[in-house]
């Protein structure tokens, strides 16, 4: 059998399976209550409140110190990963006739696939009673990238790619592309959606945005402390004129960004 047959026919008995459609939709619930508790922490930064650090860690962590976190952090492990297959999935059955737009789609859930999976990751660690840091994570890894031959521009190319990141996000939200993958009700509840999820959108670009130039500024000043992950970001923004003002409205726009996730988990099409 050919092995791209064999792939792709194993991908579509995933995707019509009912049981794995749940499980991806568990993990679009997931997500939505990790940006919620991000978007939380950072609102919290803005008001001198110690909720912690303003990621995913710092979201797990939240997650870990509640009674049934254990339970609630394998969920999210399961969910993610489901989800990420899914979007391996989508990649390997993607049939569009343009050769260019097929291939920048397979590229695009390829990408979301790996996100998905490094969240997944990050919530085993604190499953298992381990801790993870974003900044941490960003600082060593611009560390090591510095030190090779190079390294200046590999960071730079790095981030560059996350800012592209953002901006995608950002485009995302303003031109409502989202709405294509849903299956949107009709009247306020439609409104209700597309509007959570412009906002989400253009918050999450713009502290993904922020996170890359971070590591851009680490390259050109040889500083890998000056980069950070999403944590580092929002601080930054923080420290912005009228940066509690800005850091509030990122903060807000992420919790409807996780808002957003949980009708994304109803609507969206499977």
């Amino acid at each position: 059998m050919n092995p791209k047959t064999s792939a792709a026919s194993t991908a579509r008995a995933a995707q019509g399976s009912d049981a794995f459609r749940v499980l991806a939709r568990v993990g679009y619930i997931v997500l939505g209550i990790l940006h919620v508790l991000i978007g939380a922490i950072a609102i919290s930064i803005t008001t001198g409140g110690g909720g912690g650090d303003a990621d995913q860690g710092g979201a797990m962590q939240q997650i870990q110190k509640s009674s049934a976190g254990v339970v609630l952090l394998w969920i999210i492990v399961v969910g993610l990963f489901a989800l990420a297959i899914w979007q391996i999935a989508e990649a390997v059955t993607e049939r569009d006739p343009d050769t260019k737009k097929k291939w920048g789609y397979r590229i695009k859930f390829i990408g979301t696939a790996f996100a998905y999976l490094a969240i997944a990751g990050t919530a085993l660690t604190y499953a298992l009673g381990g801790q993870s840091q974003s900044s941490q994570s960003s600082q060593s890894l611009s560390a090591q990238l510095l030190a090779v031959p190079a390294g200046v521009a590999l960071l730079v190319l790095l981030g560059l790619i996350v800012v592209a990141i953002g901006i995608a996000f950002i485009v995302r939200g303003i031109t409502k592309a989202f709405k294509k993958n849903l299956n949107l009700p009709t009247g306020a509840t439609r409104s209700g959606i597309v509007t959570f999820g412009v906002a989400g959108y253009i918050a999450k670009g713009i502290a993904v945005a922020v996170a890359g130039v971070l590591f851009v500024v680490a390259a050109l000043t040889h500083n890998p402390e000056a980069a950070g992950g999403l944590d580092s970001a929002l601080r930054t923004l923080a420290g912005l004129p009228f940066g509690t003002v800005i850091l509030w409205t990122v903060g807000a726009g992420l919790i409807l960004y996780g808002l957003f996730c949980f009708a994304r988990a109803r609507y969206a099409r499977m």
